[in-house]
């Protein structure tokens, strides 16, 4: 099932939206940082499209973990961004670079990704786009 992880990430590097959507159940549960549980493609797509709005991100350093049964995984990464258009309630954004460590962790079902849920330290970010 890292694959499916792999290809899922292969997909967010190459800002193919659809490609990380292909890897999603149709009911898979996206737990963001500091935000609400979005159950769903549709509610995944409006996400992504707003995330390509305001910033554009590349992983690196990627280390995926996966237990053997293959239900569950866990990837860990370097976020790269640029913050490209202010979200609202965070600070102006002025084409600022960020550069922090994240987590995601998976639950999988016949082959797709059942639930995402990915974690940053949202103080470290505010603090390099406010700088």
């Amino acid at each position: 099932m890292s694959d499916t992880i792999t290809r899922y990430f292969a997909a967010f590097n190459a800002g193919d939206t659809q490609g990380m959507i292909d890897c999603l159940s149709d009911d898979v549960a996206h737990h963001v940082n500091e935000g609400n549980i979005r159950v769903g493609k549709e509610k995944f797509a409006e996400f992504c499209d707003h995330m390509s709005r305001c910033y554009r991100e590349e992983l690196t350093d990627m280390v995926v973990f996966s237990t053997p049964d293959g239900s569950r995984a866990a990837a860990e990464y370097i976020v790269n961004g640029t913050y490209l258009e202010t979200d609202a309630g965070l600070p102006e954004a002025r084409g600022q670079s960020y550069r922090l460590p994240a987590g995601s962790f998976f639950d999988l079902k016949d082959g797709k990704i059942s639930r995402v849920t990915t974690y940053y330290n949202l103080s470290d970010w505010m603090a390099q786009v406010s700088a």
